[in-house]
């Protein structure tokens, strides 16, 4: 991922955001490969029921309509982290 693509994505989230921290939630950018844009949600957002797919469709949207390079996003799951 280059500087250039991480700043562009990190803009349009900067838009979605407000929203996501009144819930306790983020989303961070996880990689950003070929044109496609890996994003994992985080805080509040990892176990609401809300979050499904309307949300994620509202993301999608708002980066592949602001950013004409992005193929696809992807919402990725959070890891587990055991022990």
């Amino acid at each position: 991922m280059t500087q250039e693509e991480f700043q562009q994505v990190e803009d349009v989230l900067k838009k979605i955001r407000p929203a996501l921290k009144e819930h306790h939630g983020d989303l961070k950018i996880v990689d950003i490969k070929e044109g496609n844009v890996y994003l994992q949600f985080e805080g509040g957002c990892t176990e609401c029921p809300i979050v499904d797919a309307s949300v994620k469709d509202v993301v999608d949207m708002a980066i592949r309509g602001n950013l004409s390079w992005v193929k696809k996003v992807e919402i990725l799951q959070p890891r587990l982290h055991i022990g």
